[in-house]
């Protein structure tokens, strides 16, 4: 084999991989069509629009430069490549109060308004897809879902229900704060004998604003749902 033959060999293997993997779907997604509703098959007609609500843009950066990707996906697979629609909530939820059954795949309009997709390296941490909805519904149930995600940020082992948690303490993102008269809402915790307040610093509102977003509880067009048949028992 000449040299030229293990070059150009080397640049194919590795070329046809980056095309089908990079290339193709950033050219297929980077300007998405709109989707027209069904009356047959959605029950309405229309255009689907994805809604999302939060500080999307700002809170998706500090989640990038934080590294939460690192640990954290943002990808429920299809049924054939994972179970992830089982598990506890990451889909959906199994038995939403007003729609019944939640649960679906990711798709690509899940990730309308972001620059970059997060869709995560690995999961040394649960998936965050529905992490808004997961932590209104199960944890922070009758109380301030965004007060739950700061004392998370600040001290993540806090929950007795996630004393093994792995994930890193950001107190670097909350500074205390002298107080003066009564401590203000935004306050986690009370400190130096009540003289100070520890309360979250712009990244962080920034940042569980978006977590906050991460609801993909909207019911979506049947052309992308490709979920299996909800069991109707």
């Amino acid at each position: 084999m000449s040299l030229r033959t293990f070059i150009f060999g080397l640049a194919a293997s590795f070329g046809v991989a980056w095309l089908f993997i990079i290339v193709v779907p950033f050219i297929k997604m980077r300007n998405l069509e709109p989707i027209q509703l069904n009356e047959a098959t959605d029950g309405t007609t229309g255009i689907f629009y994805p809604k999302r609500t939060g500080r999307i843009t700002n809170g998706a950066l500090v989640y990038a430069e934080n590294g939460c990707y690192l640990c954290h996906s943002q990808l429920i697979r299809p049924t054939y490549a994972g179970n992830d629609l089982y598990r506890s909530d990451w889909g959906g939820l199994k038995a939403d109060p007003d729609r019944g059954d939640t649960r679906r795949e990711t798709n690509v309009y899940d990730f309308s308004g972001e620059k970059f997709a997060q869709i995560g390296v690995s999961r040394m941490g649960p998936d965050l897809s529905n992490v808004g909805l997961r932590v209104s519904a199960n944890y922070a149930t009758g109380g301030d879902p965004a007060k739950w995600f700061y004392n998370h940020l600040y001290n993540p082992r806090q929950d007795p229900k996630l004393w093994k948690s792995t994930c890193p303490p950001f107190r670097f993102m909350f500074s205390e704060r002298l107080i003066t008269g009564n401590p203000s809402n935004d306050a986690i915790a009370i400190v130096d004998d009540g003289k100070k307040e520890i309360v979250p610093d712009s990244d962080a509102q920034a940042l569980v604003s978006y977590l906050l977003s991460l609801k993909k509880d909207q019911a979506v067009p049947a052309v992308l749902n490709f979920a299996p048949p909800k069991n109707k028992g």
